[in-house]
């Protein structure tokens, strides 16, 4: 359950879903920032507003058949961001605030390194082309305007846990940016691409237990033990999400391509081109 409610719907789906919001409501499309942003928002409002009502909504959706309901999931998103920082939203600091920087056969801290490394080269490029010093970031009401609602409905004005309620310099934008993006690429890709291969096989993770887990050693069954997993139609119903949420579709756009082409400048198109080619994307 957490890591359903919090590290998938709440960290990726969730947060996306402030950043596409204020993305749409603070920048005209003509922003630099909304070109680069949005290729990776243009379905997330569509993928929540049908998840929240296939997920959530029926009489048996799979968040309200399993163990917390509904309500116990918000309650258990409630409890997660209000512990929430930002340093945790950062894939190196939290690497490192965890130990792990040198454990070995780590691969999501390699791969996602790697990753946010790349991303992050992109986005300072971006950005330092149209924000060539602190003070043009000063100025720039939109983008002010941008994170501070972000900071006021994403983060819920939590700037004792680090979170930008303003940006004052070109890196601070960097670093923000590089963290939406991730966010919503590789880090969603990590907690969720893989769920149908792992809880499909229900004893590895369920969202439904009829029984509380033991506490004593040596008390469990078979017979307690099916008692306490889901019955075969919470089973499929727990499958199918898994298996939907997991699919990758025929009209998914690979991170690093921007088919609207919405930028014209010749060295932000060669930007993109350098960007794929980190990202071993077809020219």
């Amino acid at each position: 359950m957490d890591h359903e409610s919090v590290h998938h719907l709440m960290n990726t789906h969730f947060l996306a879903e402030v950043y596409t919001l204020a993305t749409l409501r603070n920048f005209p499309v003509i922003h630099p920032l909304y070109k680069l942003l949005f290729p990776h928002f243009q379905d997330t409002l569509f993928v929540n507003t049908v998840g929240r009502k296939d997920l959530m909504e029926s009489d048996q959706a799979p968040f309200r058949i399993s163990s917390l309901g509904n309500d116990g999931m918000i309650e258990l998103m409630r409890r997660s961001i209000s512990e929430m920082t930002y340093s945790s939203l950062c894939l190196p600091e939290n690497i490192t605030a965890r130990g792990l920087e040198s454990i070995p056969n780590f691969y999501y801290r390699d791969d996602g390194l790697k990753l946010w490394n790349i991303i992050n080269s992109f986005v300072r490029a971006v950005v330092e082309y149209y924000y060539p010093s602190d003070s043009e970031v000063c100025k720039d009401t939109e983008l002010q305007e941008w994170i501070s609602e972000i900071f006021t409905h994403g983060f819920l004005g939590n700037k004792d846990a680090g979170f930008p309620a303003g940006f004052n310099t070109v890196e601070e934008v960097i670093k923000f940016i590089t963290m939406v993006i991730f966010k919503v690429t590789g880090q969603h890709a990590a907690v969720n691409s893989g769920q149908f291969d792992y809880c499909s096989w229900v004893p590895n993770g369920s969202l439904l237990l009829h029984k509380p887990p033991p506490t004593t050693k040596g008390q469990s069954s078979m017979k307690t033990i099916l008692e306490t997993l889901p019955n075969v139609g919470e089973t499929v119903s727990f499958a199918a999400m898994v298996w939907v949420l997991s699919k990758k579709y025929t009209d998914t756009v690979p991170m690093g391509t921007y088919p609207e082409e919405r930028f014209d400048e010749p060295a932000i198109k060669q930007m993109i081109k350098e960007f794929q080619a980190e990202l071993f994307l077809p020219q």
